[in-house]
């Protein structure tokens, strides 16, 4: 085969996946590069407490994005995988106000809403739910599975001025909630799934509603987590004839008259492509890091402009007191302020929301001592400077701990045997994002529009991963990746781009 046909996926985080899965399947020679010693990317795991625990995404929704994956494979997805769907979607906590539930069955939420906050309230979910539901169905297919739209041609593939102005661009997601909410902490809550972009939920366009549609349409819990997910792509991937080689880190991205014509390894190794797929944040791209021949292949993220990082902890210890579901949330009394102090500050409030991913969890099923937890603050992207209060974990660990406590939990022996990440080390797992774990913030109502679309301004250069359209996230990341091999199989006739 000639090099035409050969394709270079650089990263095997979703976006690289869900690429080569596609292009093997379609008869292309796929070969996936990644520095990490296995796929997964964002979705790692690490060793704490004599176990392993997931350090990334834990969330899965949006299965009908890998049941289409699979089914072009030639596969049915959860064959492999063990999946059960969750019946409570998050526990969430406050300090000295109460603990609710949502639910998987939109009464039996409205009902626990009603008890919490009133029965106003419990109506005014319900309405919540199905604006979020009409935005998402407005943009599934025509944003979010398709190639990166601007703002007119948008409106064209919606058709209907009405159904696009209910999308709400041009309201905060903050000053809808007060529409809909006069409980604060319903505002909390449902303000929160701004944060699943890493944006803020006073800056973030009201169109970001749709992510709660989308966890209330289904969340399920993997057997053996997120990484068993990634595991299952790959296994995908290599069905069709896809070739992995981990630990070999590209150093170059190679260009030959205008366009891309391979890749050079760190150990000088080249590799022929006709395309390459940059499964990186897009920013390595414009700083310089894959070579100056793609430099201005994508824009850059000004510093400003970067999405929220984290300081997360990887714990086995034993909780007691306040019953953890698999997702829980302790929120912070000043949510204003929290994000404030991120975005505005750069640095972390006193009291931060606290979640957990308490990973052993099942049903009613409570372990029967240490469990595997996941705890994760919001924190500025700022990794890349030397702001030691910043990369500490250490001074923040009795923040959380004493939020923790304030909601009525408290953890055996603390945060300080666990594996602790900061945005200086997610700055270095991710070269050129400073932490920022989703790409550039969701802030405006154009910031849907600023992140790159599947094809670069190179030829033969593509782009997949959460920093590229449609956004982050594993399920869009996946998306990412099918709409750039849509791109190659079209630019190479063989296919439409969709």
């Amino acid at each position: 085969m000639t090099s035409r046909g050969r394709v270079v996926v650089i990263g095997a985080g979703a976006g690289g996946l869900a690429a080569a899965s596609d292009l093997a399947h379609a008869g292309l020679d796929v070969t996936v590069l990644d520095k990490a010693a296995c796929e997964g990317g964002k979705m790692r795991q690490v060793e704490a407490g004599g176990t392993h625990i997931d350090a990334g995404p834990t969330v899965f929704t949006m299965r009908w994005v890998f049941e289409a994956l699979f089914e072009t494979g030639g596969q049915t997805f959860g064959t492999s995988l063990g999946l059960t769907p969750a019946s409570v979607l998050a526990r969430h906590a406050w300090r000295e106000s109460g603990v609710l539930d949502l639910h998987a069955d939109i009464d039996a939420s409205a009902d626990a809403i009603g008890a919490f906050a009133g029965r106003r309230e419990g109506e005014a979910y319900r309405g919540f739910i199905s604006e979020c539901r009409d935005i998402h169905t407005t943009l599934k297919d025509t944003f979010m599975a398709a190639q990166k739209p601007n703002a007119a041609s948008l409106m064209l593939r919606v058709g209907d001025l009405g159904a696009m102005w209910r999308t709400r661009p041009f309201d905060t997601y903050w000053s809808r909630l007060r529409q809909r909410f006069t409980d604060p902490r319903l505002r909390q809550l449902f303000g929160r799934y701004s944060t699943y972009v890493g944006s803020s939920p006073f800056r973030a366009p009201a169109t970001l509603m749709l992510i709660a549609h989308v966890e209330q349409d289904g969340v399920w819990l993997l057997d053996g987590g997120m990484r068993a997910l990634a595991g299952a792509v790959r296994r995908l991937a290599e069905s069709g004839g896809a070739k992995f080689r981990f630990g070999e880190e590209a150093e170059r991205i190679l260009v030959s008259r205008g366009a891309v014509c391979g890749v050079r390894l760190k150990s000088g190794e080249e590799i022929p492509a006709g395309a390459v797929v940059f499964n990186g944040d897009a920013s390595a791209l414009s700083a310089g890091l894959l070579g100056g021949d793609v430099r201005g292949s994508v824009p850059g993220v000004p510093r400003g402009a970067r999405s929220l990082s984290a300081i997360t902890w990887c714990v086995a210890a034993q909780s007691r007191g306040l019953p953890l579901a698999y997702h829980n949330v302790f929120f912070s009394d000043d949510y204003k302020g929290e994000f404030d102090s991120v975005f505005r500050d750069r640095t972390i409030t006193q009291r931060p929301t606290v979640y957990i991913c308490a990973q052993d969890r099942r049903g009613d099923a409570v372990p029967d001592g240490p469990e595997r937890l996941l705890l994760l603050i919001n924190a500025p992207p700022d990794g890349d400077l030397d702001q030691s209060p910043i990369i500490d974990a250490g001074r923040f660990s009795s923040r959380v701990l004493e939020q923790l406590a304030s909601c009525g939990l408290t953890l055996d022996g603390g945060l300080s045997e666990g594996a602790a990440t900061t945005p200086q080390g997610f700055a270095n797992l991710f070269p050129a994002t400073g932490g920022a774990l989703y790409g550039q913030a969701n802030h405006g109502p154009m910031a849907s529009f600023a992140r790159p679309g599947s094809a670069a301004r190179i030829p033969g250069l593509y782009l997949a991963g959460g920093s590229t359209h449609p956004g982050p996230g594993v399920p869009m990341a996946t998306l990412s990746g099918r709409l750039a091999a849509a791109r190659i199989l079209s630019d190479l006739g063989r296919g439409k781009s969709h």
